[in-house]
């Protein structure tokens, strides 16, 4: 392979990467539908006060975050929508479906409605 041709083999794939890595971007941020359980950050699948509607307030009362529970997964809702959190304070326990943007193990919510 002479100069020139390796030059545009590494331009070449410069511009493969940087295309990759803005699909990943676009994919990441766009938003999903999860269905699961309303619960508690601190908590997750294993309530410890009462039925898991309490235990999911009192544990929101005192600094948990809502968190979403899809079989073993927890999901950390974030929101400071005051409607969407006293929707979810209201579901707590129960089932619904969560629209919202995924990073790592948290939700950025945009919608919350009963299953």
């Amino acid at each position: 392979m002479n100069r020139g041709s390796r030059w545009w083999a590494m331009i070449a794939v410069m511009v493969i990467s940087a295309v990759a890595s803005l699909n990943l971007y676009a994919v990441a941020g766009r938003k999903q539908t999860f269905t699961g359980e309303v619960g508690d950050a601190m908590c997750g699948r294993k309530h410890m006060d009462g039925t898991p509607a309490e235990c999911t307030r009192s544990c929101v009362a005192h600094g948990s975050k809502f968190a979403l529970v899809v079989g073993e997964k927890i999901y950390i809702l974030d929101t400071s929508d005051k409607a969407t959190l006293a929707a979810l304070d209201t579901l707590a326990g129960k089932n619904v479906t969560v629209t919202g943007i995924l990073d790592g193990d948290t939700i950025a919510v945009s919608s919350v409605a009963a299953k």
